[in-house]
């Protein structure tokens, strides 16, 4: 096929925002619809190929998997390799056996699959994951697998019937993707069928520019169509967040700002010269490497000096791109090149890259059979798996207690608990230092991550679908049901980051509360929640959620006793006795982006009414929060409390007579 330079130049707009936002540069909180732009390109250069053979009579699938597997697989095992020895002298058991439990996913191509179960509550969290983005190139290869024989079934018989088909097949997975979202999130970003739409685009853009007439004779018109979509992509990268459900109808802005560009950006077009310059096109050029080295190194930094910050972040960046040049030139080319296929023949493509992938496979099923290879650390002075299970996750009385309403006997410590202990993962980690506070003391815990202690509310989220949702309003309405029935219950503790404060909330009628309604909205409901409470007789008190520094306080605190650093290391400061002020928040305020409603501006807000004990009071002195007390680890991650350090707090600050003293 001709080439296009400002393809190449598009691959730079791709991941650029890519890296950026898995950086965490402000302000690109969109920056992951850079894959969307590369599933879209990936579709449009497949199908422009695999139209133009087939046409022709001289497609051979045989031909096609070598040419992928000559792009894709030498980088990937390459970098794959290059990972193994630091996930193997940094990663705790734990972290190495999800690890390798990746690296049988990457050999055999369902990484996408894989990371579906990365999503979950408690499940490694994403930015120390080294493989993560693996998930995508799992995607492409499933539509490498599956698309050449649609087109080989079809193409031959019916152009028009073959391009019916497409159109029919991509509006079905997005209609899917839209369902998705709501129903099954984290599948819905994973999966090929809820992507499929976004390859399909491209391959219908090869149809369309495979037309003898262009699209449309204007060459201004195709100039300010290039311009739009160009400002599309830029837009979503900027604008887009966590926030919005993904992909989804949202997904059309990038998807189809990436097929205005492929359709209509000539050279006679701005954007298309743009696109066209040197420094784009070279970074396009390194975009597949670039892309497959920015995780890991992100990854490893933030595994082995948690305390990252901008400018370190800074100086990764400009190594992915090092490395990808690197890679580029030692690993990539030569397998590309024409001269090179005397060497590496179609049989010996295959053969290396079979034996390759299966050196990885095995590999990781080595890492996972050996439970995450703790004698790794047998030569040091650290109890590795003591170390690791010093921030293991806090369950609070038992994991029966979470994600569901439980009558289980290991969720209360007597048949008549004068206590209960009602909230989140928040409140969960507060059992250990109740029990701690009071020898004998009566507790009943009812737990959902996520869910905060609210009938009439619940989190609206992107990644928490409607049947999470209505789980959560059960959830709660089963609690109060069991308490309105448990007289014996005087105390009623409540603890919750209230993330619906900040993320978004939805009322039992499916409708989400705007942001201007929300504090106020959610203050409503918290007040009709406790009067509820309080007409069972039993009084209310909130421990309040932890000051946050974010980053894994937990993963900070393991390294620094890993690495020999000082019991100071992951002390953070806060900005007052209750809160933080970030960056983030600062450069909003800047920029006229007005920052979503503030959690602690709501606790302060309903304080008159329901009476908070604040842990930073406890953990932070003038500011300063200290993690590491009398040699225990306070944290377990950026947020939660260890089980040692939920006991030690409960005991010296004696919570049990502290809630007594304080709810109303």
């Amino acid at each position: 096929m001709k080439y296009r330079a400002e393809i190449d130049g598009l691959r730079a707009v791709a991941v650029l925002p890519v890296i950026f936002f898995h950086a965490g540069f402000f302000p690109f909180s969109g920056g992951f619809v850079g894959v969307d732009v590369f599933f879209v390109i990936s579709g449009y250069l497949i199908t422009t190929i695999l139209m133009t053979e087939i046409s022709e009579g001289r497609f051979s699938l045989l031909s096609f998997y070598e040419r992928r597997a000559r792009r894709i697989l030498p980088a990937l095992i390459f970098v794959c390799a290059c990972c193994i020895p630091f996930a193997w002298l940094w990663m705790l058991p734990a972290e190495f056996k999800y690890f390798s439990e990746a690296l049988i996913a990457v050999a055999l191509f369902y990484s996408n699959i894989f990371f579906i179960g990365g999503a979950e509550y408690f499940a490694p969290a994403v930015d120390l994951n080294p493989l993560l983005h693996t998930w995508s190139l799992a995607v492409e290869e499933q539509f490498y697998i599956l698309f050449p024989l649609l087109l080989m079934g079809l193409l031959p018989r019916s152009r028009k019937a073959t391009l019916a088909v497409l159109v029919l097949l991509s509006v079905a997975s997005l209609a899917l993707a839209e369902y998705g979202w709501r129903h099954f999130s984290s599948a819905n970003f994973y999966l090929l069928p809820t992507r499929a739409w976004e390859l399909g685009i491209g391959a219908l853009c090869a149809f369309a520019l495979a037309r003898p007439e262009p699209l449309v004779a204007s060459a201004r018109l195709r100039g300010a169509l290039a311009a739009l979509g160009l400002m599309g992509i830029a837009g979503a990268a900027v604008l887009f967040d966590g926030q919005i459900p993904f992909p989804s109808l949202w997904a059309l802005i990038p998807v189809l700002g990436t097929a205005m560009i492929i359709l209509f950006a000539g050279q006679e077009t701005l954007v298309g010269r743009l696109l066209s310059n040197r420094v784009l096109v070279g970074i396009g050029l390194l975009s597949y490497s670039a892309y497959l080295w920015h995780q890991p190194l992100f990854a490893f930094a933030r595994i082995r000096f948690p305390r990252t910050d901008d400018t370190m972040m800074i100086g990764l960046s400009i190594a992915s791109f090092v490395l990808a040049y690197l890679t580029w030139l030692l690993v990539e080319t030569p397998f590309r090149q024409r001269r090179a296929r005397q060497i590496f023949n179609r049989a010996t493509i295959f053969a290396s890259s079979a034996v390759g992938l299966l050196a990885l496979g095995g590999f990781g099923l080595w890492g996972h059979l050996q439970n995450g290879a703790p004698m790794r650390f047998a030569t040091i002075e650290q109890d590795v798996p003591a170390l690791e299970a010093r921030v293991a996750i806090n369950f609070g009385l038992h994991h029966d207690c979470e994600d569901k309403f439980s009558e289980s006997p290991n969720c209360r410590t007597a048949e008549d608990p004068e206590f209960l202990l009602w909230g989140d993962s928040y409140a969960m980690h507060l059992a250990p230092g109740l029990i701690a506070s009071e020898a004998g003391l009566k507790l009943q815990q009812q737990s959902k991550s996520s869910c905060a202690p609210l009938l009439d509310m619940s989190l609206f989220r992107a990644d928490y679908d409607a049947d999470w949702r209505a789980g959560c309003f059960a959830f709660n309405d089963q609690v109060m049901a069991w308490l309105e029935a448990n007289p014996s219950v005087r105390y009623v503790v409540l603890s919750s980051p209230f993330g619906i404060v900040e993320d978004g909330a939805i009322g039992r009628d499916g409708i989400e509360v705007p942001e201007a309604e929300r504090i106020s909205r959610i203050i409503a409901a918290t007040s009709a929640t406790l009067e509820r409470i309080r007409r069972t007789g039993a009084r209310v008190v909130l421990i309040s959620p932890t000051p946050s520094p974010g980053f894994n306080v937990g993963n900070c605190l393991t390294g620094a006793a890993l690495f020999g650093y000082g019991e100071d290391h992951c002390d953070f400061f806060t900005r007052d006795g209750h809160g933080d002020q970030t960056l983030l928040v600062s450069l909003q305020r800047l920029l006229g982006k007005s920052p979503r409603p503030d959690a602690l501006a709501f606790l302060e807000a309903i304080e008159p009414d329901l009476p908070i004990i604040w842990l930073s009071d406890m953990i932070c002195s003038y500011g300063l929060c200290d993690v590491v007390q009398e040699g225990r680890f306070i944290y377990r991650d950026s947020g939660h409390l260890s089980k040692e350090g939920s006991a030690y707090l409960g005991e010296r600050y004696d919570w049990a007579e502290l809630v007594r003293a304080t709810a109303r």
